[in-house]
């Protein structure tokens, strides 16, 4: 039987040149792409692939966020995150919210492949630039561990922040959440008060700089 894999990324050049590698393998089968979180959130429902490669930057939701809510629906699917961030944030963020791979789009697109087996076979995958990286941060993680954790965003705090800064009124981002204007009000005054920002312009350049979203 093949692996069914989806493809959810909002560069065109990138998914031309990743749909025919993967498609060239036998057992490989690319069953759909997304160009934006909510549309692969949604594919991914109804496809019911065994592997998504996820972008972080996409529009409307973002592939941290996005991975997060399809393995609430479908915890036996993969996640392999894409991203041309190499900072050590992404990558935390991202195994923290399930995702079995984490590929730099700068590396070989071999390196996607190796990924696709190397999570089939049940094991993680990091890009080999990360991979030392990845050690060195988990020493230091256990010589500060005494420390207190700072407070981070959470899932949905990190959905309204890249929906406002993208544009969208509270409105508008309480029916692509399907929640009240009241909850969005209220995830937002969280949102200021924990990363100490006072405007909508703030959270937009925290977006921004943090991955969220970008400009186009």
């Amino acid at each position: 039987m093949k692996t069914k894999i989806l493809l959810a990324d909002d560069h065109q050049l990138l998914l031309d040149g990743l749909r025919p590698l993967l498609d060239g393998y036998v057992d490989i089968d690319v069953v759909g792409v997304a160009k934006d979180g909510m549309q692969a959130v949604e594919l991914a429902r109804s496809l019911n692939p065994d592997i998504v490669l996820l972008d972080i930057s996409m529009p409307q939701l973002n592939g941290i966020d996005a991975a997060r809510r399809i393995l609430q629906d479908s915890p036996d699917i993969k996640i392999i995150m894409l991203s041309m961030h190499s900072d050590r944030q992404f990558v935390h963020e991202s195994l923290r919210n399930g995702a079995r791979g984490y590929v730099l789009k700068e590396s070989a697109f071999q390196d996607v492949a190796e990924a696709v087996l190397a999570v089939l076979r049940g094991e993680l995958y990091l890009s080999p630039a990360l991979r030392d990286r990845a050690l060195t941060d988990y020493v230091e993680h256990l010589k500060q561990s005494d420390q207190p954790p700072s407070v981070p965003l959470t899932g949905r705090e990190r959905e309204v922040l890249q929906l406002i800064a993208e544009g969208n009124s509270t409105k508008q981002t309480a029916d692509l959440l399907s929640v009240s204007v009241k909850t969005v009000e209220s995830h937002r005054k969280q949102i200021m008060d924990k990363l100490n920002l006072h405007s909508i312009a703030e959270i937009t350049k925290y977006a921004i700089r943090h991955g969220l979203t970008q400009l186009d």
